[in-house]
């Protein structure tokens, strides 16, 4: 495996099998502090390097491979499994139950027609593993004899007496293990993990994808009409509807979609990437502040581009009305005689409202 790699693909590798996911953004920093190049002007040698890995990996079956978190956008890349056989079972530390909860959760969220992504905990620790007997009996049946048809399979054991207490262990283990993701509110969400491993298993079951990218729309937003199936991400939204002439509606359908970027988009600072495409660069974090305070205000007003174009030009209105006032005072000041130093005053005052007046607004 580690033929024509260098040590440099070897500290990569090495940091997400130790430290599982990585976000793309502490990847490419990991790989600039490694290379001196930077993926964004350098992304063929990025790719070129993945590539590299890949193909060393290849022979132990694992892959290097990138996905999105459907929760928050953000692209993860994580090393994965691409065999699932009796072998490669013998390499997990979850026991068959486990695995039988943990898939029976999957379901539940991945078959929710609302597209939200989550099961309350409550819902996932009374969740029944009947329905995933095959996977403990599927490899007891010796000599290739089947269950006769019709009958009912007999529940393992091992499952009876997979009581509570060993669920909430078990959802803990898959929370720490990035397999599912537990929020504040107590729902179950998937994991980053299940996102990069369970590609192949969200299409072989017909998990409804999304209308732009065509992955599985597990956290999706909804047509709103009710005789249309489909679904599209959020982050895919609002690429699609990122132009300004862009109709908001159904690609598929027609229907009124209405979206609106969400508040949070506005108000991220400058830690995040830059600059959102709602949100323009000032020149200072006062100017930010003031340009979110606008945003934010009782959510009317100023929600969206246009409204803070509108503000704006309110804003240059203003002053463009008081320049005007300061000119006719210092004219009418200099038809009532003014005094020498009155006078000097005004020749200033007047000199500094010109040049202000002369300046593009």
């Amino acid at each position: 495996m580690s033929g024509g790699l260098s040590p440099t693909h070897h500290v990569i590798v090495q940091a997400l099998l130790s430290r599982g996911p990585l976000k793309e953004k502490d990847l490419h920093s990991m790989f600039e502090d490694l290379t001196k190049k930077s993926p964004g002007t350098d992304r063929r040698l990025f790719d070129a390097f993945i590539l590299a890995i890949n193909k060393a990996l290849t022979c132990a079956n694992f892959e290097l491979r990138a996905c999105i978190d459907q929760y928050d956008g953000h692209v993860y890349y994580g090393v994965v499994n691409t065999v699932s056989d009796e072998q490669s079972k013998l390499g997990t530390k979850y026991t068959v139950p486990q695995i039988a909860f943990y898939k029976a959760i999957i379901e539940a969220i991945v078959q929710d027609d609302t597209a939200n992504g989550f099961i309350s905990t409550i819902g996932a620790l009374n969740l029944n593993l009947d329905g995933q007997v095959t996977i403990g009996t599927s490899s007891e049946s010796q000599g290739g004899q089947q269950q006769c048809q019709g009958s009912q399979p007999q529940v393992p054991y091992a499952f009876k007496s997979f009581n509570l207490s060993q669920k909430e262990k078990t959802l803990n283990e898959l929370v720490r293990d990035s397999w599912l993701n537990l929020t504040t509110d107590g729902d179950v969400r998937l994991g980053v993990k299940s996102f990069l491993d369970l590609r192949s298993w969200f299409r072989s079951n017909d998990v409804p994808s999304c209308q732009v990218c065509n992955e599985a729309g597990i956290k999706a937003e909804l047509c709103k009409n009710e005789n249309c199936t489909v679904r599209i991400h959020q982050y895919c939204l609002k690429q699609l509807f990122s132009q300004i002439k862009a109709a908001k509606v159904c690609p598929s359908c027609g229907t009124s979609w209405p979206f609106t970027i969400p508040k949070a988009e506005y108000v991220e600072t400058e830690d995040d990437n830059g600059p959102r495409q709602s949100q323009q660069p000032t020149g200072s974090k006062g100017k930010k502040r003031r340009a979110n305070m606008i945003v934010e205000d009782d959510g009317v007003g100023c929600s969206n581009q246009d409204d803070l174009n509108e503000h704006r030009e309110s804003q240059h209105d203003n002053e463009r009305v008081r320049r005007r006032t300061r000119l006719r005072r210092t004219h009418e000041a200099d038809i009532a005689g003014p005094t020498a130093s009155q006078s000097s005053s005004a020749v200033t005052d007047l000199r500094r409202v010109t040049r202000k007046s002369s300046r593009p607004t």
